[in-house]
Order: C-alpha cells, then structure tokens, then sequence
C-alpha cells in the first residue's frame, strides 16, 4: 500500500494535502506568519543584530525560514543551524561548521574566534554579508546566548558584518527576558510570537491546503472546521494531523465530505492526541 491509498485517489488529489513535514509550496499567509516573514525580512534588509521569532511547537516556523531562505538574495552567506546545544566553545563550533570554515575544532577558543573574525571580514570586503540563523533556539543556554551576543560584535564601523536570526519556541522569549541575559536583550532589534490561527484562519488553511492539491476546498463542512479549530488549538500541525486522520476515515466509509461526525469518530477513538496547553499559554 502507497500513501497514496489511504485517500489521495478517492479524493482526486495530486498529493496528500496535510503532510507533517513542512513544505513552502504549501505556505498559508495567515495574518500572524505574514507579519512574522515581514519581521524576518526587516531583520535582514536592516542588518539588525539580533532577530527573534517564536511559536509554539508546530506553528509553522520551519515552513517560514524556509520561505525565507528562498527569498535571500545572492549577497548573503547563510549559516543554518539546527538543535545547537553545548557550553562556551561548542556553540563556536557549530558556528563555523555552518558556514564551512575549515578549522580546528580541537584548537583553542581565541583561534577558532579569529577564523570567524577573519573569514567574516572577506565576506564584507567582497560585498557579501553573513546571517546566522538559528533554529529551535531554545535549546541554547544562558551562556550559548551570551556567545552569540559577542558574535555581533565584529563590525566594521557602522556596519553589522554578523546577524542572526534566532527562531524557537516560547521559552525563547522567555529567556531572553531574564535579567541575565539584559545585554543580549538590548541588541535584539525585531521580535515577533506567531500566535495560534483562529477559527476563521483555520478554515482558510485547510481550504488553501485542499486547493493546493487539486481539490474544491469544500470537502470539511463548518461543523467540522469548528472542531478541528478547537481540538488542535489553532496549531498548523495539529491541524493537519486531525484534517489527515478524518480524510482516511471519510474514504474509508466512501463519503466525499468531512462532517463534524467524522471529527467525532476520529477523536473517540483517541489516534489523535490533542493539544496540550503550554506553559506560557497557562500563565496568560
């Protein structure tokens, strides 16, 4: 059996419309990830230092840099890391793999920070620039952060020779809020939360993602968006967990519309995990 069987034949579609794994193509301009790509792209066009965006766990942050990475210009040497973790040195290291520096990494801290120094100066001397961005930022610790903070130091009389742009979760947010982490606060120039998708936003993404692969976009009635809405909180990838769950279940009984029982099936028989409120959901 092909992924293809489960419904994507019955339906007419080209593709399975609410796949986890995230995909530009498939990119819904909600108002939230509209004005978090605007905050994105302000950070790069400006040469701000730091630029900081925050989700929750599935809100679609890897779609956005993604998007972003196709919308860079040619100018720009990029640094992608992901899931960085370690103490004061480590950090440097994961700095350089990025950007293919060829160095050291058993060698002192002072001569791998000289090889970032001196590899970031040629890039600014043959007209280029270079962007650090940091994925699930909030694995770093209080010392990574304070790392990347001297990073943004090497300058060239006005102008920032190093960006980075840091995207994580809420406890991101969270961290760079505490006292000692004031300095790395202070250099942030542009942040922004992605909050969940409403009601309405949520009926407009799945409708987008149905149109995407050929299909009318009416195959959810509003009862079903409704509770869709509500079991997965307005979170993309939740979303598309349930959306994708009713979709087999609605081919399975040979029905072309997904109804608000069918929602119903799907979470009574508990395959789908709901939401989970999160901490800095809780204290608001």
């Amino acid at each position: 059996m092909t992924s293809n069987d489960l419904y994507v034949e019955y339906f007419g579609f080209t593709e399975r419309p609410f796949t986890l794994l995230p995909d530009p193509d498939f990119l819904f301009w909600s108002r939230a990830h509209r004005r978090a790509f605007s905050v994105l792209e302000f950070g790069v066009i400006t040469r701000a230092p730091i630029t900081v965006v925050t989700g929750e766990v599935g809100a679609g942050k890897t779609t956005l840099i993604q998007k972003l990475l196709q919308a860079l210009d040619d100018d720009i040497t990029l640094g992608l890391i992901s899931n960085a973790q370690g103490g004061r040195g480590e950090l440097l290291q994961w700095v350089l793999n990025s950007l293919s520096i060829e160095a050291d990494l058993t060698g002192a801290y002072v001569s791998m920070f000289q090889q970032l120094q001196d590899f970031v100066i040629e890039e600014y001397a043959s007209g280029r620039r270079v962007v650090l961005l940091i994925d699930e930022a909030q694995n770093l610790s209080i010392e990574g952060l304070e790392e990347l903070r001297m990073l943004t130091n090497i300058n060239s009389n006005k102008d920032e020779l190093l960006q980075l742009i840091l995207v994580g979760q809420p406890e991101l947010r969270q961290m760079i809020m505490r006292p000692e982490l004031r300095q790395f606060a202070q250099r942030v120039t542009a942040t922004y939360h992605i909050g969940a998708l409403d009601r309405a936003a949520v009926a407009g993404y799945v409708q987008h993602r149905l149109n995407h692969v050929g299909g009318s976009g009416n195959e959810f009635t509003s009862d079903a968006i409704g509770l869709i809405h509500e079991h997965s909180r307005g979170i993309p990838r939740l979303v598309n967990k349930l959306c994708d769950f009713a979709m087999v279940y609605a081919a399975t009984e040979e029905r072309r519309v997904v109804d608000g029982a069918i929602i119903e099936e799907v979470l009574e028989d508990g395959i789908f995990l709901p939401a989970v409120q999160s901490a800095g959901d809780a204290a608001e």
